[in-house]
């Protein structure tokens, strides 16, 4: 006789069955309208981690890796809560509207889509309202605006990517204060917030607060569910990286002190595409010190209008040729429709002026000496992201890795020999926002 917990065992033949198989199994609790079923079928395929704590908590943050299964995990959560009490009044809080729309109410995964049909709630736009049939209610809501969260009572909230929301003039910091101070209603208010990992101070907040349950996982956890070319993209992007080990290890990074740049700082900086045509384009370029396959920095950025940057791409290159790593410039420059090449002269920058001649390229190059040591030069750079006026479009794992590890003393603490990604990131935002131009004058004769 088996003397193992009965979820224990239920677990195991539920495991044995192929996506096929649960997904028939689903089908036919849903067209029995066993809704309890369902509920108890979740409870037996999560993972654990997956699975609201016990016990008497407020927080629970789920902070795990991309493809992990966090938004299911919230929903599930939202769905057995809305069920089971017809009073719950459930704030749903996503970094704009447009997300907690997309991902949380209609996403795959999103509260539109679990459960029977006759027990999943109606949306209303309008009002950025879920009704469930029993009277439970679901209210949307945007961090970007904090205020909107400023009076309504809940008497739970679900909380999406958190970690994501917008920091700029602590709207992050005061849309959660707003949300707690009105989760007020019910015998036991409670919030679960589900995030990737970044090092952003709401985060670490929320992670030191008494009574917070932390659960957490991979996204190789969920490779079961997740495409293998999802998998092998994600790998070839961030694996090896530290923040790789954000991404996809669920893990958060530790700030080093003294470093130029801070996780936190790049995350502040973080943007989508932008939306206003560029003023300028310039590509940096840090030839390699060596033909032993060094790795040349190729990073393309921007100018806008009131004299901000955005980082647009990293088309660095490893284990090239001299003629490799420069029609890679070329290839870079035509792609972005960049209007200048800035490249270090010490170490090969008359390749990239021949090669992009080669390739018929009219693109004019700008040879820089360096002068001063890496370090040296980062740090008027640093200077500008403190002050805001450099965007990341998007990550770059490799290159922000390289500027978390510039040291203010003179050191290089990153991966590599040499931070060549990051060296090329300086020569271009230099040529854009520290070099003087000289506007045209009339000279009198």
């Amino acid at each position: 006789m088996d003397r193992r917990p009965e979820d224990a065992i239920v677990r195991e033949q539920l495991g044995s069955l192929t996506e096929p198989e649960r997904d028939a199994l689903s089908a036919q609790l849903a067209a029995e309208n066993s809704d309890p079923a369902l509920i108890r079928l979740w409870r037996y395929l999560a993972r654990p981690a997956q699975l609201a704590p016990p016990g008497n908590w407020r927080l629970w943050l789920v902070m795990a890796g991309r493809g992990f299964g966090k938004t299911r995990a919230g929903a599930e959560w939202v769905r057995a809560l809305a069920r089971r009490n017809r009073f719950a009044r459930i704030a749903l809080v996503g970094a704009s509207l447009a997300e907690a729309r997309a991902v949380m109410v209609e996403g795959e995964s999103g509260l539109l889509n679990l459960g029977p049909p006759e027990q999943r709630p109606v949306f209303e736009p309008s009002t950025r309202r879920l009704r469930w049939p029993n009277g439970a209610l679901g209210l949307l809501y945007s961090a970007a605006e904090p205020e909107s969260l400023r009076g309504p009572q809940h008497s739970h909230a679900w909380c999406d990517e958190i970690a994501k929301w917008d920091m700029a003039g602590g709207r992050a910091d005061n849309a959660w204060s707003n949300l707690v101070l009105g989760l007020r209603l019910g015998r036991q208010p409670q919030a679960v917030c589900t995030t990737t990992p970044r090092a952003v101070p709401l985060l670490h907040r929320l992670m030191a607060r008494e009574g917070t349950v932390l659960s957490g996982g991979t996204t190789h956890d969920n490779a079961a569910n997740l495409p293998g070319d999802f998998l092998a993209a994600v790998e070839a992007d961030f694996g090896g990286t530290a923040l790789g080990r954000q991404e996809l290890g669920g893990e958060l990074l530790t700030e080093v002190d003294g470093a130029l740049w801070s996780r936190a700082l790049l995350e502040r900086c973080r943007m989508g595409d932008p939306e206003d045509a560029p003023e300028r384009v310039v590509i940096g370029v840090d030839p390699p010190a060596s033909a032993r396959g060094d790795e040349c920095g190729i990073v393309v950025c921007a100018a806008y209008p009131g004299g901000h940057a955005a980082v647009l791409a990293d088309c660095s290159i490893r284990g090239a040729s001299p003629e490799g790593w420069a029609r890679a410039v070329a290839e870079a420059a035509s792609a972005f429709g960049a209007d200048r090449v800035v490249a270090e002269a010490n170490q090969g920058g008359e390749m990239v002026r021949a090669v992009l001649s080669a390739a018929d390229q009219t693109l004019p190059v700008r040879l820089v000496h360096a002068r001063r040591g890496k370090i040296a030069r980062a740090e008027p750079v640093a200077a500008l992201y403190e002050a805001g006026r450099v965007r990341h479009a998007g990550q770059f794992a490799r290159l922000e890795d390289q500027l978390c590890g510039m040291m203010a003393g003179g050191t290089y603490e990153g991966p590599g020999r040499s931070p060549d990604r990051a060296d090329a990131l300086v020569w271009a935002l230099t040529e854009l926002l520290l070099t003087r131009r000289r506007a045209p004058s009339v000279r009198r004769i």
